[in-house]
């Protein structure tokens, strides 16, 4: 995807030089066009009402975490900066937004035509953390009308990134870190932005490389693939290989006759299987095949094995745990009769529709499996269709608001708030715990009581070892505060890695995870239930 080009310089000239140093969204969808037709009749709106200027602030977070587990890491926020980098409306977007509001006031466009994100502040958790429902992942302050545009695209650039990283590192943790993980999503995945973003954010999961070779491009991913069925099949014989030099990668000749060696090494086995029946029949079709893909990558050859019989060596079908401890078996024996050192160690990738499910019954039964080629069931997220982030007004002019259900998970937690992480003794992360701004942070050392946001009864005290403050400022607006820097997707992927070796086992296990502790300071507590009573309507028997 091509990255769409920088806004016009406005007269703010500090944001212009931001959004330069930030770039461009990946995809160029995502413009200030993408968001839902609401949002502008809200804008509108508060534009009549003269309140478009009130100072607004949103926190966008989610409820409940995906895939029945009790984690979840975050991703999307470059998206979202260069997108709030780039927000500028063309005289193209201007056209089309009178013609599709065409009762409202022509001073309206006028005001779209001037507004951009230099009075907009983004205060984030960084990308690659572990997260947990209800505490922001990201804040924004700014004028209302501006920053409830930027609801959707928000939402939209969140929801999937953090859905897809999560899968990807749930698949990290039950493959283990010895394996290789290679995302092979992009023909499953929902259209071409899609498998974009689910080849950067598994690769960010903890993903090794992708097939993917535009995101390779895009983003440095590593690229990894072998070939498929119709390449094998395409051959008869050994006498379809016209050029039969093997050479090196500077172009020196290895072998002037490979074939003929290839025949020779094939009759030495067939001698021996006579002898022990350790490696099974050959077909010519096959040996053709791998034979002219080893001319072509002599120093990178991977075999996909299992076009007319699965024997071993990309399998793609068939019992994968005991054909890979089969085709381990054969290498081993080819080296210790032929004398070939470190042909037992022969790397046995597998593919074939699998998941996190089918890897973690591979472990159980036993496998020589070194990678695993993952496609559908990963990018698709087939198991969970959405996380479910939400973007909710928690403050407007200094005055916190609160939003309230009959489903208490659906309360909103008000005013703007900083997020603290607390360590434990042993390293660990014991809960996250949500303070007004008002209030002095946390210290390493002292008792703090974390109450649950809503039950009463559930409350402890705390005595932190480290405490971390979570939020960071993204996009400092007119504020002046120093802006942290969008690192790069490698460091992003170290992030996660080191975030869920911290997190204790039993959160991130796969079959009854224990869940993290997310609260609210006693003062947070006492102001959430005040305003509650205050805003809930008081019902009259009659």
């Amino acid at each position: 995807m091509a990255a769409t080009s920088a806004p016009a310089a406005n007269a703010n000239g500090s944001h212009a030089s931001a959004a330069a140093r930030v770039g461009a969204p990946t995809n160029p969808m995502a413009t200030a066009l993408l968001t839902d037709q609401y949002q502008f009749s809200m804008a509108y709106a508060y534009w009549k009402a003269g309140k478009h200027a009130d100072r607004a602030v949103f926190d966008l977070y989610f409820r409940k975490n995906p895939f029945g587990g009790e984690f979840t890491v975050f991703a999307g926020l470059e998206e979202c900066v260069k997108f709030i980098a780039n927000f500028k409306f063309t005289e193209d977007d201007i056209t089309f937004l009178q013609s599709v509001m065409p009762t409202c006031e022509g001073a309206f466009f006028g005001y779209l035509r001037e507004i951009d994100c230099s009075d907009v502040e983004v205060y984030a958790i960084p990308e690659g953390s572990v997260v947990f429902p209800k505490v922001p992942l990201i804040r924004v302050e700014g004028p209302v009308a501006v920053v409830q545009l930027l609801e959707t695209p928000f939402v939209n650039l969140i929801n999937y990134a953090s859905l897809v990283t999560t899968n990807a590192a749930r698949h990290r943790h039950v493959a283990g870190k010895s394996k290789v993980l290679l995302e092979f999503g992009l023909r499953r995945a929902q259209g071409p932005d899609g498998a974009i973003s689910a080849s950067k954010y598994c690769f960010m999961g903890g993903f090794d490389a992708t097939s993917n070779v535009l995101a390779g491009n895009l983003f440095g991913i590593p690229l990894r693939g072998t070939h498929s069925h119709a390449f094998v099949s395409s051959f008869m014989s050994l006498d379809d290989i016209p050029d039969k030099t093997l050479k090196s990668k500077d172009g020196s000749r290895v072998c002037n006759d490979f074939v003929s060696l290839v025949k020779e090494w094939l009759q030495k086995i067939q001698v021996a299987d006579s002898l022990s029946g350790a490696f099974g029949e050959t077909n010519q079709s096959e040996l053709a095949a791998f034979a002219s893909y080893a001319l072509a990558f002599p120093s990178n050859f991977l075999a996909l094995v299992d076009t007319y019989d699965a024997s071993g060596i990309r399998l793609d079908s068939g019992d994968l745990a005991y054909l890979s401890i089969e085709a381990r078996k054969v290498f081993c024996a080819i080296e210790k009769d032929f004398n070939v050192p470190g042909f037992g160690k022969m790397i046995i990738t597998a593919s074939n529709d699998l998941n996190e499910e089918t890897i973690d019954a591979l472990n159980k039964q036993g496998h020589e499996v070194d990678a695993f080629g993952i496609g559908t069931y990963l990018v698709t997220c087939y198991s969970q269709a959405a996380l479910g982030c939400v973007f909710k007004l928690v403050e407007i002019n200094s005055k916190p608001r609160i939003k309230l259900s009959e489903d208490v998970a659906k309360v909103s937690i008000p005013c703007k708030k900083r997020c603290f992480r607390l360590y434990g003794k042993e390293g660990y992360p014991l809960v996250d715990i949500m303070i007004r701004e008002s209030e002095p942070s946390p210290k390493a050392g002292e008792r703090i009581l974390c109450r649950h946001p809503f039950i009463e009864s559930k409350r402890a005290y705390v005595v932190p070892q480290h405490v971390e403050e979570l939020l960071q400022c993204y996009w400092p607006g007119k504020s002046n505060k120093p802006r942290a820097e969008l690192p790069s997707l490698e460091k992003i992927r170290s992030r996660c890695m080191q975030q869920l070796e911290k997190l204790r086992p039993d959160h991130i296990r796969r079959l009854n995870p224990t869940p993290y502790k997310v609260s609210v300071s006693a003062k947070l507590y006492d102001f959430i239930h005040y305003l509650w009573l205050n805003e809930a309507p008081v019902g009259e028997l009659q």
